[in-house]
């Protein structure tokens, strides 16, 4: 089976939201809402096929954005490396990049594994990132960590772009998924300069799914580009991927804007 969408987000400049006291300074609280389209044909092991694989059906995408109007508590890596359970609320509090993975490879039951990631400028159309992963022969050969953290080597203009498409793909096992949702932030140092958060619903057992997030970046300061650029790999995401409200994935990135190693 394979899975095709299109999700826009939008990101608010952290910066420019309102303080409230407690409260996080850089998490999501728009409830606005976009559609996209998906395409699904499937042949899967116990399922019935669609009778038109080119219908589509709406997807409800929750906008990124700045939250702090909707009161999300502030959190810590070391809180929430104590709980048993976290969720997006526990993430979007968080002030800073994490140090380490607030999940380990076991916690994805869903067996979810990302094989292509593509970046392109969605004015040009022109690609600027595209890794695909490699196929393995034997399975207990592979690294469970492998592919949960990505380096991005960038020219100084990156910071110059406002959509960028990035399309990732990835398959499923044989438990079906609902409630499929990414929350991704980036900081600078521990300036949040963005968050993002998608909402992908269910995933078919058994599939490949192709989606494209449509980003669009908020103004950053001619100060913090340049820091940005002087300082390769001080620009860092997480990103968390939750499964009914539970995160079953952490994957990590830095960036470099300096157009080099």
């Amino acid at each position: 089976m394979s899975y095709s969408c299109t999700n826009t987000g939008k990101s608010q400049d952290p910066s420019s939201a309102k303080k409230s006291g407690g409260n996080n300074p850089g998490s999501c609280g728009g409830s606005g809402e976009t559609s996209s389209s998906i395409n699904n044909s499937h042949n899967n092991r116990g399922s019935q096929a669609n009778a038109n694989p080119n219908s589509a059906e709406a997807m409800k995408v929750k906008v990124g954005c700045n939250t702090t109007d909707v009161g999300v508590p502030v959190t810590t890596e070391e809180e929430l490396q104590a709980n048993t359970i976290i969720t997006p609320e526990d993430v979007l509090g968080l002030q800073k990049i994490t140090q380490n993975y607030l999940c380990g490879p076991e916690d994805n039951v869903y067996n979810i594994d990302f094989t292509r990631f593509k970046i392109r400028d969605m004015e040009t159309g022109t690609v600027l990132f595209e890794i695909t992963k490699p196929p393995s022969s034997n399975k207990r050969d592979v690294d469970p960590n492998a592919g949960r953290f990505v380096r991005y080597q960038f020219t100084p203009a990156f910071l110059k772009l406002r959509q960028v498409g990035a399309t990732v793909e990835f398959t499923v096992g044989d438990i079906p998924i609902n409630n499929f949702r990414m929350i991704e932030r980036h900081y600078f140092r521990e300036q949040l300069l963005k968050s993002f958060d998608f909402e992908f619903g269910f995933c078919i057992p058994s599939s490949k799914n192709t989606c494209e997030h449509i980003y669009e970046f908020p103004p950053i300061s001619e100060d913090t580009m340049r820091e940005m650029i002087l300082h390769p790999y001080e620009t860092q995401s997480d990103s968390f991927y939750f499964v009914d409200n539970k995160l079953v994935m952490h994957n990590k990135a830095d960036y470099s804007y300096s157009g080099g190693p």
